[in-house]
């Protein structure tokens, strides 16, 4: 449902700030198209477009009282997602570089059976990992991770919002790489940063 309203940025933004939740869906309304288009410029993934969408208006809901110092929300809008979209680009670019020294080293050093033995080792890792979620952590990773859903295709699918599926989304991703980094050792983690 799109949300129209005449009101002024400026006067929802002080709206927003108080926990208005009609407010910040005006904002989302008027918005989240820009957002996510500019994003899908700079990354040319409509996955990862949408997500630094999300998380561009995610941080401007949980800005409350700072909000107040927000002269124009469009640009402050187009900044966080500019930086949210090349903070993604540097981390693909340090995964690539990874990959390709690891492939270089692997071809080097190839074992099947320790190769098969780490992976098996390390998908138990994240199998655990993933059991120990709470029950809407796991369905919200399993559904946007594992099948590929959008964070809007799930919200919808669990009855819960996307700003809701976001947050359980990197709260599980948090727990998820904290317990595979403490559950095993450098060799496995570079394969199972390939599984995650």
């Amino acid at each position: 449902m799109h949300i129209k309203s005449t009101e002024s940025d400026e006067h929802l933004l002080a709206r927003v700030a108080k926990g208005d939740e009609y407010a910040f869906k005006v904002i989302f309304d008027r918005y989240h198209r820009k957002i996510y288009a500019y994003a899908l410029r700079i990354l040319a993934s409509p996955v990862l477009a949408e997500e630094v969408m999300q998380e561009t208006l995610l941080k401007l809901w949980l800005q409350g009282s700072k909000l107040s110092a927000v002269n124009n929300l469009q640009n402050y809008l187009i900044t966080i997602s500019c930086n949210k979209a090349i903070s993604i680009l540097r981390r693909r670019k340090l995964e690539i570089a990874a990959r390709k020294a690891m492939d270089g080293a692997w071809t080097e050093t190839h074992n099947d059976t320790i190769e098969q033995i780490l992976l098996n080792d390390s998908k138990k890792v994240v199998q655990e990992a993933l059991m120990l979620l709470p029950d809407n952590q796991r369905a919200v990773y399993e559904l946007c991770h594992i099948d590929g859903l959008t964070y809007k295709q799930a919200a919808q699918q669990l009855g819960l919002s996307p700003l809701s599926v976001q947050t359980y989304m990197k709260k599980a991703l948090k727990f998820m790489r904290e317990y595979v980094s403490i559950h095993t050792d450098i060799i496995a983690l570079l394969i199972i940063y390939r599984i995650l």
